[in-house]
């Protein structure tokens, strides 16, 4: 039976050597090549293998958008970016954008192998798209043209808003931005469309200076007179009139205001410039100082003079811009300051009640004197006698001049100086330094705003309450109004909100009384007050 079993063993042995050998072989035949040649067996590719062996591979990958502002981009095939965003340059894109390409006055140009994920936007600018390129979404082209294969098809909508007037236009306007307004000039001299703008703003302003003849005449004799104050008056005008603007929209009525609002800026600012060049002329050549009209000939030699000036204050770097910004808020705030004396003219104030006149102690004496002597030469001496403290009495009563009578009545205030500057910042420091505790006690957060709100509150509650606060009590000071009432609720919160700006104006508003002839502030103007300064018994009705 052993022996049977192991010549079994023994036979199956032999054949897993016979299989062991033929595998080593074919490894071994598998390693070594072949010198006989071998019949390629060609498969046939599909179309999308074709553009995958196309596809340059990729070699460089930028997480974070490009931005360029005055110079031109390109991205090279095979690089990879987010996004691209290009003010005033041209874009040439030959790789794979993630999402959206803008280009704002500037053309565009995709390659064959551009990929863009996003939309596309250009402004002013005309887009180039050569056969190939992909675009995911939309493709937006507003002020220039597209340029692109009839097969192409973006993934989203394609607009084309305006034609290539627009952009050519917009692109003219990128040398007067880099050679003019990035160095703070208004007029570049070799660029042609300036001096064409120049030229049509001389013959505006000859025309107005013809037509509004005396306005700009008041403009100017303003200006001369009162340069800070226009200065001044034209930064309240430019502040107040986007909330203006805000508060007429926030209404239904308002909105049809708000055009008539615009186009008296605009013509208040032009007249305010012609009276600024005449100002400046009339230093070279001076108009006659008459109370009539001067000659349209002299007014019109100082407006070409004043108009020469500025020009080529314009022309200068820096000093350009800074020329310009004030003679446009100097000759608004003139042109504002001339209509507020045109105002007054037309309504004049109320006159405010005079003080009861006392009667002069050299008239009653000489009176006395001679009803004394007369007495004396009528009357016996014991009536003399005994009427003479009567006499007396009466002459002396009426050598003391009557008192006036007190200001009970809030009309009588407006007779009282008015507070100054000093007496108002002292008060409001007071109100400060009380609304401060009053936050610290009541645990409010000043990091979240409570404090100037709490601030403006206590004063509209107050001056509605009392036409005073506490502060205000201290130092002796009333609120009224310009006709020597007391304030009502809609005054004393106008007055509270445009504080607002008087104070975030860097404080012009309140510095404007140290000038103003009322001694105003510029909520006081706007809300129709005055301050006092009233005796101790008159600070609380």
């Amino acid at each position: 039976m052993s022996d049977t079993l192991s010549f079994r063993r023994r036979g199956l042995l032999v054949p897993a050597a016979l299989v062991t050998l033929m595998a080593w072989s074919a490894l071994a035949a598998a390693q070594t090549p072949d010198p006989r040649p071998r019949r390629a067996h060609v498969v046939p590719a599909s179309a999308e293998m074709v553009a995958a062996q196309d596809q340059p591979e990729e070699v460089f990958h930028f997480s974070r958008p490009i931005v360029r502002i005055g110079q031109g981009f390109e991205l090279a095939a095979g690089e990879t970016v987010r996004e691209i965003d290009s003010v005033l340059g041209d874009v040439t894109i030959a790789g794979k954008v993630d999402n959206d390409v803008v280009v704002v006055v500037g053309s565009l140009r995709l390659a064959n192998t551009a990929r863009i994920g996003g939309s596309v936007v250009a402004v002013g600018g005309t887009v180039t798209i050569d056969s190939g390129a992909t675009i995911g979404r939309d493709i937006v082209v507003v002020g220039g043209a597209l340029d692109a294969p009839a097969e192409f098809t973006a993934g989203g909508q394609q607009v084309v808003v305006g034609n290539i007037a627009i952009g050519e236009a917009l692109r003219g306007i990128v040398p007067w931005i880099m050679r003019g307004l990035l160095f703070g000039r208004v007029i570049v001299q070799d660029l042609p469309w300036n001096w064409i703008a120049v030229a049509i703003f001389f013959f505006v302003y000859l025309v107005l200076n013809a037509m509004f003849a005396n306005p700009v005449r008041v403009v100017a004799d303003t200006l001369s007179a009162r340069p800070l104050s226009s200065f001044l008056l034209g930064l309240l005008v430019l502040v107040l009139t986007i909330p203006a603007v805000l508060i007429l929209t926030a209404t239904v009525v308002g909105i049809a205001v708000v055009p008539f609002v615009f186009c008296a800026l605009v013509v208040g600012a032009l007249i305010g410039k012609v009276g600024v060049m005449r100002a400046i002329g009339r230093t070279v050549a001076p108009e006659p100082e008459e109370e009539e009209e001067p000659g349209r000939v002299r007014s019109m030699v100082s407006l070409v003079v004043g108009f020469a000036v500025l020009t080529i204050a314009y022309m200068i770097p820096v000093l350009g811009f800074i020329t310009w910004a004030l003679a446009g808020v100097i000759g608004l705030g003139a042109a504002s300051a001339a209509f507020r004396s045109a105002l007054r003219k037309e309504h004049p104030p109320r006159p405010r009640p005079a003080e009861p006149a006392a009667a002069p102690v050299a008239e009653v004496q000489p009176e006395g004197a001679a009803y004394m002597r007369e007495a004396a030469a009528v009357a016996p001496v014991s009536a003399f006698v005994s009427e003479a403290p009567a006499a007396a009495t009466l002459a002396a009563d009426a050598a003391v001049p009557p008192l006036p009578p007190r200001a009970t009545a809030a009309t009588d205030l407006g007779v009282y100086p008015r507070a100054a500057f000093l007496d108002r910042v002292a008060a409001f420091a007071l109100d400060a330094i009380l609304i401060a505790i009053a936050v610290n006690l009541l645990e409010l957060r000043r990091s979240d705003g409570w404090f100037p709100l709490v601030l403006i509150a206590y004063h509209i509650a107050f001056w509605a309450w009392r036409g005073t606060t506490l502060g205000g009590i201290i130092i002796g000071l009333r609120v009224i109004r310009v006709d020597g009432s007391d304030l009502r609720f809609a005054d004393a919160l106008v007055r509270g909100l445009t504080a607002v700006f008087s104070i975030a104006a860097i404080g012009i508003g309140c510095f404007w009384m140290l000038q103003d002839p009322e001694k105003q502030m510029w909520h006081d103007k706007i809300a129709g007050t005055f301050v006092v300064k009233v005796p101790r018994h008159l600070v609380l009705p």
